[in-house]
């Protein structure tokens, strides 16, 4: 086995402790903290004219938000049936907040209220994150 794959293996096998520097402690479980907060906004579009002066109008937002203070991901995509979904993630509360509270954000809730269908504007208040020791935790709990 070469020496990177013992590596991740050992990692992979080893039992959080609450003090490794890859699986660092987030506050306590009494006062949930919110770790980021993400805005999704979803709008159906009837024509593939309209698909596309969505994106266009997304992207130009998307130019200026990812500079905001604290954003951590812009981004637009449309799927299968023609539904475009923006996204933005800020570090905190008081990111978003100043987010919402800027000009900017005035020219997003203009492309929201011109939409030809009621969208779907959604706020989550991510509280927790887990990385790997998750894993281990679950497949630790699944053998016992």
């Amino acid at each position: 086995m070469s020496r990177s794959r013992a590596s991740a293996a050992n990692l992979l096998n080893r039992k959080h402790d609450g003090r490794s520097p890859l699986f660092p402690a987030r506050g306590t479980t009494a006062a949930p903290v919110t770790l980021m907060v993400r805005l999704t906004v979803t709008v159906s579009a009837s024509s593939q004219r309209y698909v596309q002066d969505l994106l266009e109008a997304f992207r130009f937002l998307m130019l200026g938000t990812r500079l905001q203070p604290g954003c951590r991901e812009c981004s637009v995509w449309v799927d299968r049936e023609s539904t475009v979904h923006y996204i933005e993630e800020f570090e905190t509360e008081a990111d978003m907040q100043r987010r919402v509270r800027s000009s900017k954000f005035t020219s997003l809730l203009g492309v929201i209220e011109s939409a030809h269908q009621p969208p779907s504007v959604q706020f989550d208040f991510v509280t927790s994150s887990r990385g790997l020791e998750y894993v281990s935790q679950v497949r630790n709990n699944a053998t016992n």
